[in-house]
């Protein structure tokens, strides 16, 4: 499915300038139809499964209890 400029920003979460100047760097795939620059949404699909998995990752690690360090003694 082609997105507009401005609908991808809006998914992506970006600006629109921001979106703009990936496109002129290449970074984004997209087509010229002679009035407006189109994206092709389905480029973005590996981009959301990784960010949903950094984001469990990170999850985890917030959960994740920090281990009593064995060094530690406790000499008074």
């Amino acid at each position: 499915m082609y997105k507009t400029i401005e609908e991808t920003a809006i998914d992506l979460g970006m600006l629109e300038h921001q979106v703009l100047r990936l496109v002129y760097e290449g970074r984004i795939r997209s087509v010229y139809d002679g009035t407006q620059v189109l994206i092709n949404s389905g480029q973005f699909s590996t981009y959301f499964e990784q960010l949903e998995r950094i984001k469990e990752e990170i999850e985890v690690w917030r959960n994740t209890p920090i281990p009593e360090d064995i060094d530690i003694k406790d000499e008074d």
